[in-house]
C-alpha cells in the first residue's frame, strides 16, 4: 500500500529505514524544507512536496504518516482526514484533549482509520512485563514510579525547537503513560502535580513550557503512579523511560518503556522479601520498529477496517498531560476527561492443553500440547549425606518467569513446592504448567500416590501425571515427605531389594501400569497423561494397549543421546518431549563444539544445548541453584540455532553413551 510521509525529519528517517522489508511503499513525502523533502524521496524513488495540499492532490497514497513536529500534528491529520486519507501520527496525537477528541469523531464521521504512535505496548519488553502483571504475581499494584528523563534536548537532537516548544510532558511521558493505560486502563484524576522552569543558563535556546514536571496519577482501576519528565535531568541518568509497579505481593520494573525489543535485563520482578529476577523473554523476539504501527493500520484498512484504537489511547494520553498542566497550575487535583480507553495488556497467560471431547491431544502436531518452551527440574540433589534442598531456587525459577515445573513424589518436596504455590507472589494456578510423577513402588496404587501428592502441592489436578519409569517394584506403602526422612530411610523406601540386594520388582505389564494411570485422567486428577524413561517400542505398547493417548513422554536427551528416532516418532503423533537431565551428561559441557558455538552466538555452552533442545521442538528442564543460570537458562529457550549449528551438534552423538 502506498503512503505519504508528510515530514521529513530525524524521525522520518527512522520511518523509513524499514520500508525495504515492508508491504509499505514510499509514494511521496512533504516537508516544508524543500532539500530535506527532496532528499528523502529521491532515495525511494518517491514525489517531493513542499506544500501538503499539492502532496494529497498529486499522491494516489491511502495513508498519510504524519512526521511532523509536535505542534503541527493535529493541524496535519485534520488536513488529511478532510481529504479522505487514512492517518497515522507521531506522538502527540494533539496538545489538547479537546482538539483529541476533534480528530477522533472526525476519523470517524469520514470512516478513515486513526492510528498514533509509539507503539511501546506491542513491543517485546513491555508484552513481558504485561504477562507479569496479567499472571497475578503483583496481586493488587497499588503504588507505581514511572519516568521520562529526555534530558537536554539541545545536546543531542539537530533541531530541538520543537521539543523545547511542548516541553517534556507531551514529548518523553507520553511512552510510559502509553504503556501504563495499556496495562491499566484509563487515569481517572490527577491527585497533585508541580512544574519547574529549571534550566542552564549558558543555553542559548530557551524552553517554551516547563522543563521538569511531576505528577501524581490515579487510575481508574486503582493504582496511583507518580510520573517525573524532564528536560532537566540528562537521559543518561539512572532512570531513562523506566517504569516501577509495586504490588501487594510483588514488584516489578520494566527498564525502558520505549524500548524496541527486550533482552535479558529489559524487565525485573520481585516478589515481597525477595530480591528482584530478571525476566528474560522465553521465545524468539522480533524487535519492533517505528514502521510497525504504519503497517498495522495498512493491513487493517486492506481488510475494511478502520482502527482508532491506538489514537483512542493517545488521545487519553493528551488528556492526561493537560490535566497535569492543570493542576501544576493550580496547585490543586484536576479530573481527568471521559475515556473509552480499555487496558490492552497481554491476555493472561493460560497454559493448558487444548484437547477434543475424548480427552486426549486434539492435534496431531507438536503443537497439540501447549507447553512452555523451556522448564525447571524440580529434583533434590545430594550433597555429601544429605539432599539439598531446592525451594529457593524453585522460587527464583518462578520469578524470573519458568512456568513448567517438573516434580515427583520421589523427589520428597512437593509438600514444600506447595506452600511455595500458594505464597503471595507466585503465577496464578492457570499460568502453570505441572508435572508430576508416579514412583515405580506404586503403579499397583497410583490413585493413593496421586491424591498424595495433589494435596501436599496443594492442587486441584496435574497438568500431565506421568510414569517416573516403566518398571514397577514392590509396593513400601505411601512415599510420603521422603525429603524430611533420613537418606538411608529415604533409599530403603524408594529402592526396596531382595533378599539378594537386587530390586525387587513385581509381575505388572506396562500396559497395566498405564491403565491404572488412566484412572487418575477419568478422576479428573490429571488433565493429560505421560511417561518417562521409555524406548520407542514402550511407546507404541501404551498407544496400542490403552485408551488415553500420552500427550508427554520425558527422556534424557542432550547432544550425546539426542534421541532422533523416539522424538520424531513422537512428534508425528502429536506427543512432546520433555528433555530430562539435558546438561549433566560428564564432559559435555566441555566439548569444542559447544564451546565454539556458544562463543559465535555469545552464550555459554549450557545456553547452547538449551536453545538446541527449544529449536527442535523439545521442552528441556535443566536445573540448578544458581540464580545467574537458572535466569540465564532460561533465556537460552528465547534463541534458535540454524541448521548449520545444529548439523555441527550432531556429530556429538554417542551411541555408546552411558552413565
Amino acid at each position: 500500500m502506498n503512503c505519504l510521509f508528510v515530514g521529513a525529519g530525524a524521525v522520518a528517517e527512522q520511518y523509513a529505514a524499514e520500508l525495504a522489508d515492508s508491504p509499505l511503499s514510499l509514494a511521496g513525502v512533504c516537508d516544508t524544507n524543500a532539500g530535506r523533502a527532496e532528499q528523502l524521496a529521491a532515495s525511494h524513488d518517491a514525489a517531493a512536496f513542499t506544500a501538503l495540499d499539492d502532496a494529497l492532490a498529486a499522491v494516489d497514497a491511502p495513508v498519510v504518516v504524519n512526521l511532523t513536529s509536535h505542534s503541527a500534528h493535529a493541524t496535519v491529520t485534520r488536513r488529511s482526514l478532510a481529504a479522505d486519507r487514512h492517518v497515522y501520527s507521531e506522538k502527540p496525537l494533539a496538545l489538547d484533549a479537546e482538539t483529541a477528541r476533534d480528530l477522533l469523531e472526525m476519523a470517524a464521521e469520514r470512516d478513515r482509520a486513526l492510528g498514533c504512535a509509539p507503539v511501546a505496548p506491542r513491543c517485546p519488553a513491555q508484552r513481558l512485563a504485561g504477562r507479569a502483571v496479567a499472571d497475578g504475581r503483583l496481586g493488587r499494584v497499588g503504588l507505581g514510579y514511572a519516568y521520562a528523563h529526555v534530558g537536554r534536548v539541545t545536546e543531542w537532537h539537530d533541531s530541538p525547537a520543537g521539543f523545547l516548544s511542548v516541553g517534556p510532558l507531551y514529548d518523553g511521558s507520553v511512552y510510559p503513560l502509553t504503556v501504563l493505560v495499556a496495562l491499566f486502563g484509563p487515569v481517572e484524576r490527577v491527585r497533585a502535580a508541580d512544574a519547574l522552569d529549571v534550566w542552564p543558563a549558558r543555553e542559548s535556546a530557551t524552553p517554551d513550557a516547563p522543563t521538569h514536571v511531576e505528577a501524581t496519577l490515579e487510575f481508574a482501576s486503582g493504582p496511583v503512579v507518580r510520573l517525573t519528565a524532564s528536560f532537566y535531568a540528562p537521559h543518561r541518568s539512572r532512570e531513562f523511560y523506566g517504569v516501577e509497579l509495586h504490588g501487594d505481593d510483588g514488584s516489578l520494573r520494566l527498564r525502558d518503556a520505549g524500548a524496541l525489543d527486550a533482552d535479558v535485563d529489559a524487565v525485573f520482578f520481585g516478589r515481597q522479601g525477595r530480591e528482584y529476577t530478571p525476566l528474560p523473554p522465553q521465545q524468539p523476539t522480533r524487535a519492533g520498529t517505528y514502521l510497525d504501527g504504519v503497517e498495522r493500520l495498512a493491513a487493517a484498512v486492506a481488510d475494511g477496517r478502520r482502527p482508532c484504537d491506538t489514537a483512542r489511547r493517545g488521545a487519553h494520553v493528551v488528556a492526561i498531560c493537560g490535566a497535569i498542566e492543570r493542576a501544576a497550575a493550580d496547585e490543586g487535583s484536576a479530573s481527568v476527561a471521559d475515556s473509552d480507553v480499555t487496558p490492552a495488556r497481554p491476555a493472561r497467560p493460560v497454559v493448558r492443553p487444548r484437547q477434543n471431547a475424548s480427552g486426549t491431544a486434539a492435534d496431531s502436531s507438536t503443537g497439540s500440547l501447549r507447553l512452555p518452551p523451556i522448564g525447571f527440574g524440580c529434583s533434590r540433589y545430594r550433597g555429601g549425606d544429605e539432599y539439598v534442598d531446592r525451594v529457593d531456587a524453585i522460587a527464583t525459577a518462578l520469578d524470573a518467569g519458568y512456568r513448567l515445573l517438573d516434580t515427583a513424589e520421589l523427589y520428597g518436596n512437593e509438600h514444600r513446592i506447595g506452600d511455595l504455590l500458594a505464597a503471595p507472589g507466585t503465577p496464578d494456578r492457570d499460568a502453570l504448567f505441572l508435572f508430576g510423577k508416579v514412583w515405580n513402588t506404586n503403579h499397583g496404587h497410583v490413585a493413593e500416590a496421586c491424591a498424595g501428592s495433589r494435596a501436599e502441592l496443594g492442587i486441584e489436578a496435574f497438568d500431565c501425571y506421568a510414569l517416573h519409569w516403566p518398571d514397577s517394584w514392590a509396593y513400601q506403602g505411601p512415599l510420603e515427605r521422603l525429603a524430611e526422612r533420613p537418606v538411608a530411610e529415604q533409599e530403603a523406601v524408594a529402592f526396596p531389594e531382595d533378599e539378594t540386594g537386587e530390586i525387587e520388582t513385581v509381575d505388572r505389564s506396562l500396559a497395566e501400569s498405564w491403565a491404572n494411570l488412566e484412572t487418575i485422567h477419568e478422576r479428573g486428577w490429571a488433565r493429560t497423561l505421560g511417561l518417562c524413561n521409555v524406548t520407542r517400542e514402550q511407546v507404541e505398547t501404551v498407544l496400542s494397549a490403552g485408551s488415553v493417548q500420552p500427550a508427554v513422554v520425558q527422556v534424557e536427551r542432550h547432544p550425546y543421546r539426542p534421541r532422533t528416532e523416539l522424538v520424531e516418532f513422537c512428534h508425528e503423533r502429536g506427543i512432546r518431549v520433555i528433555a530430562h537431565s539435558p546438561l549433566s551428561a560428564p564432559g559435555l559441557l566441555d566439548e569444542p563444539v559447544l564451546e565454539e558455538i556458544a562463543a559465535e552466538r555469545g552464550r555459554s555452552p549450557a545456553e547452547v544445548v538449551l536453545t538446541w533442545n527449544a529449536t527442535e521442538g523439545v521442552v528441556p528442564i535443566p536445573s540448578s541453584n544458581d540464580e545467574t543460570h537458572v535466569v540465564a537458562n532460561l533465556a537460552a529457550a528465547g534463541d534458535r540455532l540454524d541448521a548449520a549449528a545444529r548439523d555441527r551438534i550432531a556429530t556429538l552423538e554417542d551411541p555408546e553413551f552411558e552413565r
